[in-house]
């Protein structure tokens, strides 16, 4: 038993931002939490900070005296960057019994989590991974949780994590998805799509900025009237804010000062990996993680500009009035949005199949629409779409998806048609537009390529006269004698 008599309800390794706002939330609902940190410092300035909750902490400050502030089977949350996952359930693992608890609730890659799920289960010990989305202020006040692992384990932490959730409509925006790392899996994908949507957002902004020369005053305005209609989401909210911000010290619009080169910490990266392969398109996604790796990499694109010069990216009435464009762009906006989303719950289709995991894409809508950082109103018709559908169909063949890309469809093609011809990169807009277009393409251009592959290397190919898959062309004739 702990020293000052309490036993806590769960264990929080890992103090720093998210760690720490978790057992925040984890206390403020009315839970006792043992919290525990391999620099003690953290464990002093999260008491410190606390407030009237530091009386719901047992602060921890080794391994034996977390275990001892628990009661079996006891449940502790790492909240440590992905390389340091192994050491430090190992360090766990050391004090725990059977039927204890090893709960990974960071940016973990899921393959990491089947086979430590794999691997502790054979020790007697039990493993959740559970993805957490809402950056520090959803962890401290309502995150969007995506638990995977066993039913029975995590029934244990279930009244902790439905009451530190988000909410929408009054139900928390968490749920065990599946077994083993299906909740990893889905925080990927939702990382995924939030780099796709964060990149069509900016190609936007971009047009605005260098085809219009709005000032960032005006297009915070713009975006905070899309806040107001079907774009209505976190991201687009917080755009607005961004660009509405001013320096401190300079005075100039915050944006304007801000280096263009983004960081990414690798989860955008995973979902596009576990894309190509399971096989499923997820070009847009693709398209926004080499966008931001080609951000990074700015001497190239400063040698690029001084050798090849920049053209000049002014649109004059190419896509009509200021008025006209703002609501084109609107619109092209939305088109790219279902793409992307439609690809990423594609993706996680496959995965569920390959699997087994028999994910359930209506709760992760729903789970998705508060505490998450792609929340938006957008995750109720998807929501609802699955639910009417039943099981994983492409989205953009869905209502009220079919629909609403019947009407901006155009609008997409004449963005990404105008900014090409005036030197505009829009890699994800595009993407999302190429995506659209093969997805309702009859006949494709892959026969040539079935024949070049059958060519050089006698692959094979279907006919479209007859039954078989293993034809060759006449340039392989001499293979058979």
């Amino acid at each position: 038993m702990s020293g000052n008599g309490k036993q806590a309800d769960i264990a929080v390794t890992g103090l720093a931002v998210m760690g720490a706002n978790l057992a925040l939330n984890m206390a403020e609902k009315g839970a006792t939490v043992a919290i525990h940190n391999r620099s003690p410092e953290r464990i002093d300035a999260l008491m410190d900070a606390a407030g009237p909750l530091a009386e719901r902490f047992i602060p921890c400050r080794t391994v034996p005296e977390l275990m001892a502030a628990l009661t079996p089977p006891r449940p502790v949350m790492m909240m440590v960057a992905a390389g340091a996952v192994d050491a430090a359930a190992e360090g766990l693992a050391a004090g725990m019994s059977p039927g204890d608890i090893l709960i990974d609730g960071g940016n973990a890659n899921f393959h990491d989590t089947r086979r430590r799920v794999e691997a502790y289960t054979a020790r007697g010990l039990q493993y959740l991974g559970v993805g957490v989305s809402g950056g520090e202020e959803g962890a401290r006040h309502g995150p969007s949780i995506m638990i995977g692992g066993d039913a029975e384990v995590f029934r244990r932490v279930e009244p902790i994590f439905m009451s530190i959730a988000a909410r929408y409509d009054g139900e928390p925006c968490a749920a065990r998805l599946g077994p083993d790392g299906a909740g990893h899996f889905v925080k990927t994908i939702h990382n995924g799509i939030e780099y796709a949507d964060m990149q069509m957002i900016a190609e936007v902004y971009g047009v605005m900025r260098d085809g219009f020369a709005m000032t960032s005053e005006e297009m915070a305005a713009v975006f905070g009237k899309w806040n107001e209609g079907r774009l209505k989401s976190y991201l687009i909210e917080i755009t607005a804010d961004v660009l509405a911000a001013k320096d401190p010290e300079t005075g100039r619009p915050m944006a304007d000062i801000i280096e263009d080169t983004a960081g990414q910490k690798g989860t955008g990266r995973w979902s596009a990996i576990e894309a190509q392969t399971l096989g499923v398109p997820a070009t847009v996604i693709e398209a926004a993680v080499a966008a931001r790796g080609l951000s990074a990499r700015r001497s190239e694109r400063l040698a690029g500009a001084a050798l090849f010069g920049e053209p000049d990216r002014t649109l004059d009435d190419e896509l009509g009035s200021r008025d006209a464009a703002v609501e084109l762009l609107g619109e092209a906006l939305l088109a790219g949005k279902i793409a992307a989303y439609a690809q990423g719950f594609a993706v996680m289709g496959q995965a569920s199949d390959d699997y087994g995991w028999n994910l359930p894409f209506a709760t992760i809508a729903k789970i998705w629409r508060a505490g998450c950082i792609i929340r938006s109103v957008f995750l109720d018709d998807i929501a609802q779409a699955y639910g009417a559908a039943g099981e994983a169909r492409n989205l953009m063949t869905v209502e009220p998806f079919a629909g609403t890309l019947q009407r901006t469809e155009a609008s997409l093609r004449r963005l990404v048609s105008v900014a090409a011809a005036n030197g505009i990169a829009v890699p994800a807009l595009a993407s999302a537009l190429a995506y659209f277009d093969l997805s309702r393409t009859t006949l494709t251009t892959a026969n040539l390529i079935q024949g070049q592959r059958d060519y050089f290397g006698a692959h094979g190919f279907r006919r479209t006269d007859r039954d078989g898959s293993d034809f060759h062309g006449p340039w392989a004739m001499g293979l058979s004698g």
